[in-house]
């Protein structure tokens, strides 16, 4: 029997087969109950706002709003990286539908929404937020009349820090880019290749042989001062590939601005490592990551996780499960006392009114919070008191704000979960895990938000 060739049948067709299939979509799908819920004029307002704040002036092509608000929500539900969404509304027809692009055979490619991500930014994207949470609240989903609210922190996607480590990354991030930024640059290389030598072998003497305290001090001592003549070089040497004018192009552009953010980062970095070997205490304002210094370390006290390394996050969540998201830029931006004013602020700003119910941790609590929280129309104050403290209500009241208190948590282990990715994003910069968790939280929303609706219209969702 002769042997097939590989793609063909015992009997071809007589006309070849169509490879643009007609499929009707179900009414119940999440996607299109999703996309036949959402005011997509009321989205498109609030990111044309964005981009008008943002960008310099309206030239260029109009933007495909309706598309990317579209891919934007995608990677909100699905969490999927840029080049799968691309694939996704080129192939998938529901997400065609919930892009609003069944109609034509347009797409927007991976880099369009990636762009557009990163041109809505945290601000951006918690603005779209908020207007899923108003539509949850005007369909009957959410009840702003009772909201809880605690922090969290957002860990990075980055190594447990350590001075050695932050000073060898130094070294292989300076390598790695010297190539491409210029004559300059490969210039202070080729002077340096003696030093980047010797602090390469510093750090294999340091994994290898220092194994007491002491050892690790002078290790670290040693490595510093030679990092800091090797930055001080770099310095120079950028300074003379300003000098010679601006002649890269692409990612040599690149390259000498991340040399130019890792010399500043370094100059900082130094003096923090020497006041600790000096005193045993941690400068305020370390350094944990060369590569995105706006990070911080957040002491939660949690069995087997004392210390989280990221960003400081806000959560306030309204009777029904709907949730909002404020990121900290600043690592005191959030504390305790002060995101419990905040939350209550914020829902004034959205909703127009303070909620009737409110409840927050004890880190919270304080008479000046009590008293503030009053005077802005809240009238069941749940602030847990510390110790022995009276509450400031009871009863049946008492009850339900200690049950919704506890409910904040349910939601925040949600958005941390791998089906959100709230934690440790694949994000390289501050600006894009707050994106990430702005999306995240969307993710949780727009979810809620298609089980409402289905179960207010009796409808079974599928697949």
């Amino acid at each position: 029997m002769p042997r097939r060739r590989n793609g063909s049948s015992g009997q071809p067709d007589l006309i070849p087969r169509s490879k643009k299939p007609t499929i009707p979509l179900p009414d119940n799908h999440p996607m299109v109950v999703l996309t036949d819920t959402l005011d997509w004029t009321e989205l498109e307002a609030r990111a044309e706002k964005i981009r008008e704040r943002k960008l310099k002036n309206a030239a260029g092509r109009p933007p495909h709003l309706r598309a990317t608000l579209g891919a934007l929500t995608l990677m909100a539900i699905r969490r999927l990286p840029y080049r799968e969404v691309e694939e996704q509304i080129r192939y998938y027809a529901p997400a065609r539908y919930l892009c609003g692009l069944t109609e034509t055979d347009w797409t927007p490619d991976f880099t369009t929404v990636q762009d557009f991500a990163q041109l809505m930014g945290e601000d951006g994207v918690r603005l779209i937020n908020e207007a899923v949470v108003e539509q949850a609240v005007s369909l009957g989903l959410a009840d702003p009349k009772v909201a809880v609210a605690d922090t969290t922190a957002q860990e990075a996607a980055i190594p447990y820090p350590n001075e050695m480590g932050l000073l060898a990354g130094f070294v292989r991030s300076v390598e790695s880019a010297a190539g491409k930024a210029g004559q300059a640059i490969k210039r202070f290389v080729a002077k340096a290749s003696g030093k980047l030598k010797a602090a390469k072998e510093g750090v294999r003497r340091y994994r290898l042989f220092a194994k007491t305290k002491e050892a690790k001090d002078r290790a670290v001592a040693q490595m510093a001062n030679l990092i800091g003549q090797i930055n001080g070089q770099l310095g120079k040497a950028l300074d003379a590939a300003c000098a010679e004018g601006n002649k890269l192009r692409g990612y040599g552009v690149v390259a000498r601005r991340k040399l130019g953010e890792l010399h500043q980062t370094v100059a900082k970095l130094l003096p923090q490592i020497r006041h600790w070997l000096r005193t045993g205490f941690v400068a305020a304002g370390k350094i944990i990551n060369l590569h995105i210094p706006q990070l911080y370390s957040v002491v939660r006290g949690k069995v087997g996780k004392t210390v989280e390394f990221g960003l400081s996050w806000g959560i306030t969540r309204l009777r029904g499960g709907f949730v909002l998201a404020t990121m900290a830029h600043e690592k005191t931006e959030l504390h305790d006392k002060k995101f419990a004013l905040r939350a209550v602020e914020d829902l004034i700003a959205l909703f127009g009114k303070a909620p009737r119910a409110y409840a927050y941790d004890r880190g919270g609590h304080s008479t000046q919070n009590v008293e503030r929280l009053r005077n802005l129309g809240v009238r069941d104050v749940g602030l847990a008191p510390p110790g022995r403290a009276c509450w400031q209500v009871s009863g049946r009241t008492r009850e339900q704000l200690v049950a919704e208190r506890a409910l904040v948590e349910g939601s925040i282990g949600t958005i941390k979960s791998p089906k959100y990715g709230f934690n440790r994003p694949a994000a390289r910069s501050a600006a894009m895990m707050g994106v990430c968790g702005q999306r995240a939280v969307l993710g949780l929303n727009l979810t809620k938000l298609v089980r409402g609706v289905a179960e207010q219209k009796g409808v079974a969702l599928v697949a």
